[in-house]
């Protein structure tokens, strides 16, 4: 068979969960190879949104996803979402056509490594017909067993060339035990845990595997718990877990963050969103634990780094802090726990409504959209000034009801992760809040999801404008016309992609969502919400 169809069938014999794609000439054959071994195809329409709706799936299952692209042009059409999933570790892997080596002139020709090694991916490429299977193997090894982000470039003349293929030649997925703590590093936790007075375990998106360990922990040291934003969802129906720590928290969250001094994270990188610049990490002794040691004290200095898996130390750390130090109370006091059911939630905090004629407060709107909305959901929050309408207001589930595609901070990347997440579960309903910016820069992707008849809620907070950028400058310059733009009629553009879609300027205009609710929801709800210009959740909070 050709190249291209036994590199096909061997990432699918590895494991390939579902592979997204826009396909070309340089990618035709091993995406049909892909799909005649069983492998789900999702066409998108545009390269970045392929990217984007992998690293969402992959993020909600865990599995390896594929991208599937035509070389040079929807390479780096691609290369926005490739960088995004790079930065979170998302395993990936990206199937890329590349032209034929050495041919400089063609019209398709890029280095196509030095573009992926710049976007922090990881470059494999197939050398020769001989070594194509097994350089295909390596690609999709190193995207599960490390957590990575690879592109696989395969020039063109050699997917065409002919090899003998016998699925058993295949090199199988190596097996990794997960590592525990060496003994200091366990007795170091130990101790800290079982002498704190106000000790607080966060848990990141490397803990996802490790909730009932890390409850069990808390119980027996007497912690709060708490989740970065990757890891929103983890403790959810646990009586001691605030919903979320950094920007995202309520001001009584993080007042209680901020109280202890104890933080031990487990599978969190601590970076400048999650810790507020540091505000919250601060006076208090910091440790980190994750099975990465480059990720220990990567974005914020910690007291002791413990190199190991979360769900393993969590355990062996629990069953010694019970042994000696029992009946602890530690943070876990009856006012404490009056606290966190009162601060956890931002549905439960007081606020003045900025509503002004024809426009809706977002923060009014989104409460009212959280209780409308059934809890089976998953949440997705785009990039820019809206972002913490929908990522913190909106409740979630579970951790995989949560996908928040930030680490880029580009905008633009949410309704295609919205629709990745809501492939990966099924039963969900997926919930994108979005900005007018962001929304029109990739609103070509509302054609894929009626394509694929998804009942997913589209909120776009529209204001008419880049609103960060007006909310940081209006008090410099009042030349503005940059980032303000006249009134689109988003509603009527969702229709005409085959959505349904409702305007909002008052909240009793949310009635058509109680209707569409009722329906069948076979196809996408776009919701345009008008809000005020100067709104800025996010600037009020996190100007630092």
């Amino acid at each position: 068979m050709t190249v291209a169809e036994a590199v096909g069938r061997t990432i699918a014999g590895l494991g390939a969960s579902h592979v997204f794609g826009v396909v070309g000439s340089g990618n035709f054959h091993v995406t049909n190879a892909l799909i005649d071994a069983g492998v789900p195809f999702t066409a998108s329409r545009h390269e970045m949104g392929a990217a984007c709706m992998a690293d969402a799936y992959s993020r909600a299952t865990g599995d390896v996803s594929i991208v599937s692209v035509h070389q040079g042009c929807g390479l780096t059409n691609a290369l926005t979402g490739v960088a995004e999933a790079a930065k979170c570790h998302t395993p990936l892997l990206v199937l890329t056509g590349d032209t034929v080596a050495g041919n400089v002139t063609d019209n398709f020709y890029i280095d196509q490594d030095a573009a992926v090694a710049a976007m922090g991916a990881t470059p494999v490429r197939l050398h020769s017909a001989a070594t194509a299977v097994s350089d295909a193997a390596r690609a999709f090894h190193t995207a599960l067993s490390e957590r990575a982000t690879v592109v696989l470039s395969m020039p063109v003349d050699i997917q065409d060339e002919l090899v003998d293929f016998d699925a058993a030649d295949i090199p199988s997925v190596p097996v990794r035990l997960r590592p525990g703590p060496a003994p200091e590093a366990l007795e170091k936790l130990v101790e800290a845990l079982g002498t704190a007075e106000r000790p607080v375990i966060i848990g990141g998106r490397g803990a996802w595997g490790a909730v009932a360990e890390l409850r069990r922990l808390a119980e027996v040291s007497g912690a709060l718990l708490a989740t970065s934003a990757a890891g929103r969802g983890l403790f959810v129906g646990d009586d001691w877990a605030l919903d979320i720590m950094g920007g995202f928290a309520t001001e009584g969250a993080a007042e209680l963050i901020a109280g202890a001094d104890l933080l031990v994270a487990f599978g969190a990188g601590l970076n400048k969103w999650t810790t507020r610049d540091g505000g919250l990490v601060r006076d208090k002794t910091v440790i980190q634990v994750d099975d990465r040691q480059h990720a220990l004290g990567f974005h914020h200095p910690v007291h002791v780094g413990i190199l190991g898996d979360a769900a393993v130390v969590a355990a062996a750390a629990a069953e010694v802090i019970a042994e000696r130090h029992p009946g602890r109370t530690g943070y876990r006091t009856a006012d404490v726990r009056e606290q966190v059911q009162a601060v956890r939630y931002w549905k439960d905090q007081p606020f003045t409504s900025r509503a002004e004629p024809g426009l809706v407060d977002p923060q009014e709107l989104v409460n009212a959209i959280d209780a409308l909305l059934p809890m089976e959901r998953v949440v997705v929050t785009d990039g820019g000034n809206v972002n913490c309408y929908a990522g913190a207001h909106l409740r979630v589930p579970d951790q995989r009801g949560y996908c928040i595609p930030l680490s880029f901070q580009s905008i633009g990347l949410g309704l295609s992760a919205a629709i990745g997440a809501g492939l990966a579960q099924p039963g969900r309903m997926p919930v994108l809040g979005t900005g007018d910016g962001a929304f029109l820069m990739t609103l070509v992707e509302l054609d894929t999801a009626v394509r694929l008849g998804l009942g997913m809620v589209v909120v776009v907070f529209n204001d008419d404008a880049y609103g960060a950028e007006v909310n940081l400058f209006q008090h410099q310059t009042g030349e503005l016309g940059t980032v303000r733009f006249p009134d689109t009629d988003i509603a009527a553009i969702a229709r005409g992609y085959g959505c349904e879609a409702i305007t909002v300027r008052h909240m009793d205009d949310l009635g058509a969502l109680t209707a569409w609710l009722d329906g069948p929801r076979d196809r996408p709800l776009v919701i345009d919400a008008k809000i005020p210009a100067h709104t800025s959740w996010m600037m009020a909070r996190h100007q630092h």
